[in-house]
């Protein structure tokens, strides 16, 4: 079950095309249905994301917490989920990303949004880095 302030932005982004105010106003966010790991049910979670050519690149910094965030855990179980864009919802396939590649792409989100750099610097942990891919 969602906390109290997601739920809030997801019922906004729902209720708004995909478009919310407050912490996440005028950020890309994807709204992601990932199934428990560990409890099988299904648990969606906004979370801020990079178009990327045809895959959107998500974060998994958990605000910077020395641990990662249960979506993270839920796609490594199973790494298929259920993407909200604006309007659309579409099935995905998760792809976890390392080395350069994964550098890049956390700069190129730090640029977009510079509390990802806080975020790294808060932690110890090597922060992971995913693409959503749809799924065929």
């Amino acid at each position: 079950m969602a906390d109290n302030f997601n739920q809030q932005v997801i019922d906004e982004f729902r209720a708004n095309g995909g478009k919310v105010g407050g912490y996440f106003e005028g950020s890309a966010l994807v709204l992601l249905t990932t199934k428990g790991a560990k409890s099988g049910k299904l648990i969606t979670t906004p979370v801020m994301y990079l178009p990327d050519g045809d895959r959107y690149v998500i974060i998994a910094s958990n605000a910077g917490a020395d641990n990662h965030p249960a979506w993270y855990h839920n796609l490594l179980a199973n790494p298929s989920a259920t993407a909200e864009i604006g309007t659309e919802t579409f099935e995905a396939k998760a792809e976890f990303i390392d080395g350069e590649e994964r550098d890049q792409l956390y700069a190129r989100m730090v640029d977009v949004a510079p509390g990802f750099a806080e975020y790294e610097a808060k932690t110890t942990r090597r922060i992971p880095v995913l693409a959503l891919h749809r799924a065929a």
